[in-house]
């Protein structure tokens, strides 16, 4: 998951001028109690984007690094299903919209979005940022106002993603709404991908999610290269993947960073009642180079993980193992 992510110029300028009709020291105490919650845990019984300063500095704090995130996710998926053209998108538990967007960048075929989601200052906020866009599908997308629990109807679309939702809901909550999203992925045959933070938390919410949508029958398209149990033991490691996104001046600000840019890590699962192809095996870990030898660190089909080396000798396949980045496929898919 090479290269830098970049917000498309649309989101980026209605951010900017959402972001500036409240006071910076405001937006940045709001982002100091979210940064909070997510490392503390959340209230479940106050909302998280309960008024309009919060959303907003929700926005300014996590919608780059979300929106790069799935984004990413989203990538992989494209690469390994090229004959998957989603016309519909739903976004379970959506914000401020952040999937749409990156969705729309990965399939801007999409004609037809419908965004899930608990608050409604966040659903307001959502609709403007969508209405600078160029898109229509963007632009146009339905906010439903829902709220995620066992009685919650499953979308039926080409595309469902839920991203960084499974660590606000509860246990028992959790895992009926993914066998729910399941249940209408088989139906429909459509794709749904789950993304999660890349902690030790993100990812067993990823792995408890992953089991549940091989028991209903669905096929893991990415990131795993298999549908058995994964080989990492949880506790002694985790799987996740990084991506970096560029910060705009406002962003530093509201998050009181220097740096012009930060690493988003995430974990991610994507299913499908329809078996696309998949990788051969994933890049886990970041490549480690040597003069004349590049190892990768591989969750595999049959050998569970694996050190693999490529030497210079290996001609085509080294080049390649040069140019691999930690999340890729191994070997890359044909272009």
């Amino acid at each position: 998951m090479s290269g830098v992510s970049v917000l498309p110029d649309a989101l980026e300028d209605a951010l900017e001028e959402s972001l500036g009709r409240f006071p910076v020291p405001e937006l940045t105490r709001n982002v100091q109690t979210l940064i909070r919650q997510y490392r503390e845990g959340f209230d479940r019984s106050v909302p998280a984007l309960g008024s309009e300063a919060a959303v907003a500095a929700y926005a300014g704090y996590r919608m780059p690094a979300t929106y790069s995130a799935v984004a990413a996710a989203l990538r992989q998926v494209a690469l390994l299903a090229p004959g998957f053209a989603p016309r519909t998108h739903a976004d379970v538990g959506g914000g401020t919209g952040s999937a749409v967007w990156a969705a729309n960048a990965v399939w801007p075929g999409l004609t037809d979005v419908t965004v899930l989601e608990q608050s409604a200052s966040a659903i307001a906020f959502g609709r403007r940022l969508a209405a600078r866009a160029s898109a229509a599908a963007v632009r146009e997308a339905r906010w439903r106002q829902t709220v995620l629990d066992r009685g919650t109807a499953a979308p039926a679309a080409d595309l469902v993603t839920m991203s960084y939702v499974l660590g606000e809901l509860s246990p028992a909550v959790r895992d009926d709404v993914v066998r729910s999203l399941a249940l209408e992925s088989a139906r429909h045959t459509g794709m749904l991908v789950i993304i999660e933070p890349g902690t030790p938390a993100g990812y067993a919410g990823i792995a408890a999610a992953r089991r549940l949508l091989a028991e209903a029958g669905l096929h893991i398209v990415a990131p795993c290269p298999h549908d058995g149990e994964c080989p990492i033991v949880e506790g002694r490691d985790w799987c996740h993947f990084a991506v970096r996104l560029n910060r705009s001046a406002l962003h530093r600000r509201v998050k009181d960073g220097t740096l012009s840019f930060e690493d988003e890590k995430f974990s991610y699962v994507a299913a499908s009642a329809r078996p696309w192809p998949r990788a051969e095996s994933r890049v886990v870990r970041h490549p480690l180079k040597r003069k004349g030898l590049v190892t990768l660190r591989l969750c595999t089909n049959g050998d569970g993980l694996a050190d693999h080396p490529v030497s210079k000798r290996q001609g085509e396949a080294y080049r390649e193992a040069r140019d691999v980045a930690w999340g890729d496929a191994w070997p890359p898919p044909a272009v």
